[in-house]
This record gives structure tokens, C-alpha cells and sequence, in this order.
């Protein structure tokens, strides 16, 4: 078993106008990956502006100063190469992946957006985004049975003007009222060198990485004062259970239930991840052997439990099953509800624990067999903890945890009072 879970090296500088780069040399193929954290996410956002990291996402590929509308994705794409862009509640990020003689076209790219689309932001491209944004939230989240399932679990586990309280999606009427001003001042304020961290990784030299990173990057001036987002690491305690039901247009019913619990990249979220995997990845997981397997309440394909990664608040653990025919929302939830409780009081077999942190070794040398992979999990390190070379830790961290600790944290973590529960049933049958 490795000590280490990045075995590769792991080089970093800071240009002048505060920029970080990481790069990690790999000569196993001729290409690179080129991935840009900016440090903004839906939990920036002030009031009134929901929504406008997600819109971001989407207004970056349609032109700059030098570069014209879609021609980004047209360059990349023509060169042989892959891109795609992401937002969460903590960060946007834009990454590529090309054959290594165009690494210096894929920097150039990012670097223009980075200091030029404020001038090259229309009112034409505005509207026609968010458009496209109004007709992904109908498409994800509205059309679709129990799509809003995120949207309305966030506001249950996190109070009003916390940073995690709304979805990345945000208002559409927030993304109406707004002007171009207004956008054109988000990008200024959070799309900045000293708020991102560019990270390569691939068949390039520090050295190369380095000179091409001050050549493009270096004449982008630092944004003097970012805002930062409102402090979220505590929320207090309610000690009474949230509970929403929903009746809508579902095929079965289907029950939540959901914790928060601690901060990724904290030893206490190790141990959830960990707990997570025993309770609900795959067929061996305690929810499939009960639910699925067992008391045939659960459809198989439709029982499970994950964290969702979030960084600077207690994180969310969410349990979820949907109903065989004939089984109701209530048997359901009553079940889920149990085998979620028993984690404190059963405690977590050898076989379970073992079967566990192979499936967490196999999802991260996974992660780790790409360059993209790589670069991904760097920047997030730099960006998040400020340093990439704590990537290394997280597998160790995880083959660490032990049954007592993860009792211990579902003692303290998962008790009903603090429980989140969302419930989906048919029309027809409630």
C-alpha cells in the first residue's frame, strides 16, 4: 500500500500580481492538462446576486478581447484537446486537456478570458446565457422527477444568509433583475490572478510551465481587496428534526435523509467518508443489504449514500432510497431512518471497513490515473488548503479511519434531532 497518495512531483510558484502555479511533470504521453480554481462559488454571492458563479461558467466560453465568441471551445477542439468548466458552491473552475505542443495555445485562451472579457461582454451574450441557464434549471432541476431534490435540501440543512442556504443555479429572478454592470463588476471582483490557481500537469517542465504562466498571466493586475464569502463553519443546532414532503409527478416515492456533518479535508470527514462508503456504495453496502436485498423495500438500483465535499461548512451526508411498487413512503423512511441510527450503535465490521477503503482506493487512483484527474485534485488543494502537496494525505487519511471512530461520529453527527428529511410521493398516493 502506497504512504503517499500523489507520488508524483509537485512543483509551485507565485507570480507578482499574486497567481499561483502547480505543476506536476508527467512523460508517460505527450499531453497536458490545464485546469484554472478561481476561488468563487455560489457561497460568494452576495445578496441578491444567486446564481452569477454558475452564469460565469457559461459566459467565459463566449469570447474576449482576442479571442471571438465559441471560438475558444473551436481552438481547443481543433487541436485535438478536451475542455469543460464546473461550478460548485465553492469554486468555478476551466480546464483543458491537449496535446503537449499546444500547451502555450491553452494558456493564452485562459489568460485572455481571465483579464479580457469584461470588455468583450455584450448585452446579446448576457441575454442569450441566461437563457441557456433558465432552460438547464428547467431541463436538471424542474422536468425532471425529484430534480429539485438539491435545491431544496440545501435550505434545510443550512438557515437563511448562510453561504451554502441556496443552490449554484440560483434565482431566476436574481439573474433577471441584474444588468451588464452588475455582471461585468462580478467578473472584475472574483475572476482575478492573485484569486486562482493554474495548475498543469503532463508532459511540460516547471521551467516551461513557469515562463508561459509570466508571459500570459503576468500582465493581469491583481485585484487589490476580494471580498470573502460569509463565514459558514458553524450552524447552529436547531434540535428539532426538518421535515418536507413533497407530492408531485414521481413514478415512487423516494426519502432523504441528510446530516451535516464536518468540513472536507478535516480528520472528521475522513472518518465520514469512510462511514458513507459502508452505508451506502454499492451491493455490499449496509443500505443495499437492508433495504435492496433484505426487506426488498428499495429498488436496487436506487439506494445509497455519499458526502457531498463542501469546505468551509459541516458538509452534508445524505442517505436516499426510492420505494419498490407497493411500499410506502413511510416504511421507506422508517427504514432508511434505522439503518442510518444503527451506525452508532452496530458497530462496523472488519469485512465492511476493508470492503470500504478498497473502494476508496480504486475511486482515487482513478482520479489519480489521469492527468486531468491529477490536475483537479491539486487545485483544489492549493486553492482550498493552500498547499497541493496535502493531496497526498487524503488516501492515507481514509486507510487510517478505524470502526471506533466512525461509531463515534455517527454518535455525534447523525442523531435525529438534527436530521433533515425529504420526502417525494406521488399525487396518487397521498
Amino acid at each position: 500500500m502506497p504512504d503517499s497518495g500523489y507520488p508524483w512531483p509537485i512543483e509551485t510558484t507565485r507570480l507578482d500580481n499574486g497567481l499561483r502555479v502547480v505543476v506536476s511533470e508527467d512523460r508517460s504521453a505527450p499531453a497536458v492538462a490545464v485546469n484554472l480554481w478561481y476561488d468563487v462559488g455560489s457561497r460568494h454571492e452576495p445578496e441578491g446576486q444567486t446564481g452569477f458563479a454558475h452564469l460565469f461558467e457559461h459566459l467565459m466560453f463566449e469570447g474576449s478581447v482576442n479571442v471571438a465568441k465559441t471560438e475558444h471551445m473551436k481552438l481547443v477542439q481543433g487541436c485535438g484537446g478536451s475542455l469543460n468548466a464546473t461550478t460548485n458552491p465553492d469554486r468555478t473552475n476551466y480546464f483543458e486537456t491537449v496535446p503537449a505542443e499546444h500547451l502555450e495555445l491553452a494558456l493564452w485562451l485562459e489568460a485572455d478570458r481571465m483579464g479580457g472579457l469584461v470588455p468583450a461582454l455584450t448585452q446579446e451574450t448576457l441575454d442569450n446565457q441566461r437563457d441557456v441557464v433558465k432552460n438547464e434549471r428547467r431541463q436538471r432541476y424542474e422536468n425532471v422527477p425529484y430534480g429539485d431534490a438539491w435545491l431544496r435540501l440545501l435550505p434545510l440543512l443550512y438557515p437563511p444568509r448562510h453561504p451554502y442556504h441556496h443552490a449554484t443555479i440560483g434565482s431566476m429572478a436574481d439573474l433577471n433583475a441584474a444588468d451588464l454592470a452588475t455582471f461585468q463588476a462580478f467578473h472584475t471582483t472574483y475572476y482575478a490572478p492573485n484569486n486562482a490557481v493554474l495548475t498543469v500537469v503532463g508532459d511540460a517542465s516547471a521551467a516551461e510551465v513557469f515562463a508561459l504562466a509570466e508571459k500570459y498571466f503576468g500582465a493581469i493586475p491583481p485585484r487589490p481587496e476580494i471580498p470573502p464569502a460569509p463565514d459558514g463553519r458553524h450552524v447552529p443546532a436547531t434540535g428539532e428534526p426538518a421535515v418536507e414532503r413533497v407530492v408531485t409527478d414521481v413514478p415512487a416515492p423516494r426519502v432523504y435523509v441528510a446530516h451535516r456533518t464536518h468540513a472536507f479535508g478535516s480528520p472528521g470527514y475522513d472518518v465520514v467518508t469512510v462511514l458513507a462508503t459502508v452505508l451506502g456504495s454499492g451491493r455490499g453496502s449496509r443500505l443495499y443489504q437492508r433495504l435492496a436485498e433484505g426487506e426488498r423495500i428499495a429498488q436496487p438500483d436506487l439506494v445509497g449514500a455519499y458526502g457531498v465535499d463542501l469546505a468551509h461548512a459541516p458538509a452534508p451526508l445524505i442517505a436516499t432510497a426510492t420505494a419498490r411498487p407497493g411500499v410506502t413512503a413511510e416504511r421507506l423512511g422508517a427504514g432508511l431512518a434505522e439503518v442510518v441510527d444503527e451506525l452508532a450503535t452496530v458497530p462496523v465490521t472488519a469485512t465492511e471497513l476493508d470492503r470500504a477503503k478498497a473502494l476508496l482506493s480504486t475511486a482515487w487512483w482513478r482520479q489519480m490515473s489521469s492527468v486531468e484527474g491529477r490536475a483537479d485534485v491539486l487545485g483544489r488543494y492549493a486553492t482550498q488548503f493552500g498547499d497541493p502537496r496535502k493531496a497526498a494525505e487524503r488516501l492515507p487519511a481514509w486507510l487510517a479511519v478505524t470502526a471506533e471512530q466512525i461509531a463515534e461520529v455517527a454518535a455525534d453527527v447523525l442523531a435525529g434531532p438534527d436530521r433533515v428529511t425529504l420526502t417525494y410521493v406521488s399525487e396518487e398516493t397521498s
